[in-house]
């Protein structure tokens, strides 16, 4: 390889590079928030752990161990607005700035749709919907303010595009994310603010234990998945990593799959 050739490709993956930024990524204690933070970490990012209760102290506790920097951990009920209006005054005063938020805390709610309550319908489309939309409203005024842009992170789901089966709330929530992520993008894109979503395929966390455990179910889904298995929260490492990074200076109001070519089949 040549010395022109060797710089060109060092001056690309610095483009991966976090060094410098500050990340917030809420749900981060286990599954599919936990590994973002690691690869949002491990790039160089400081990172705020967000847990709706207990503080997330093995996925801080491995990220200091990893990287040497200690993250900072709160906590709040996003299903309480007044609750999540605090954390989020906390998480920017934490290191004076938010330049990338993960807004990945969510819950699923499974009841066939003629019996499915007002109380479940009402919590899920408040923490899956309703606290997006205020912490993107929070991030996106701060990184106006700021002048300095900014990336909005935003985990939809297949169920963004599909109905499922016994979750018709989390389904219109995630169909919201969705369109919610592409009017942010319209609005902020001229402030440098690159406001996108992953959507994650059947992956293997503690939201899909009950499904991964009904075996016919789980057969089925399996066999349609074209890569032959169900994803592991490892599979969005490098996906929140492009959505975070000056990789994706140019990528607004995308929805970005991540499912095993699921959506393809």
């Amino acid at each position: 390889m040549t010395s022109a050739s060797t710089q060109a490709m060092t001056g690309t993956l610095d483009l991966f590079r976090l060094d410098g930024r500050v990340a917030l990524v809420t749900g981060a204690s286990r599954g599919l928030g936990a590994a973002m933070a690691h690869a949002l970490a491990d790039a160089g990012a400081d990172v705020i752990l967000h847990a709706s209760e207990r503080p997330p102290a093995m996925t801080a506790g491995a990220i200091a161990s990893n990287t040497g920097r200690e993250p900072v951990v709160l906590t709040a009920d996003l299903a309480d607005r007044a609750a999540s209006d605090r954390f989020m005054t906390e998480a920017i005063a934490a290191f004076g700035r938010l330049d990338i938020v993960v807004n990945n805390a969510g819950l699923i709610r499974r009841q066939p749709a003629a019996t499915h309550s007002d109380e479940d319908w009402d919590r899920v489309i408040e923490v899956d919907l309703s606290s997006v939309f205020r912490l993107c409203r929070e991030a996106g005024r701060h990184m106006i303010d700021r002048r300095q842009g900014g990336k909005i992170i935003n985990i939809a789901s297949l169920l963004s595009f599909q109905g499922g089966i016994t979750v018709p709330g989390y389904a219109a929530a995630k169909g919201g994310v969705m369109q919610l992520t592409k009017a942010l993008a319209n609005e902020w894109a001229s402030h440098g603010i690159n406001v996108n979503a992953i959507a994650p395929g059947y992956m293997e966390t503690d939201n899909t234990q009950a499904l991964r455990a009904d075996a016919v179910r789980h057969r089925q889904i399996t066999e349609r998945i074209p890569a032959g298995r169900w994803g592991t929260p490892q599979d969005l490492a490098g996906a929140v990593l492009f959505l975070a990074s000056r990789a994706s200076d140019y990528v607004n109001g995308h929805v970005l799959v991540v499912d095993g070519g699921w959506m393809g089949r």
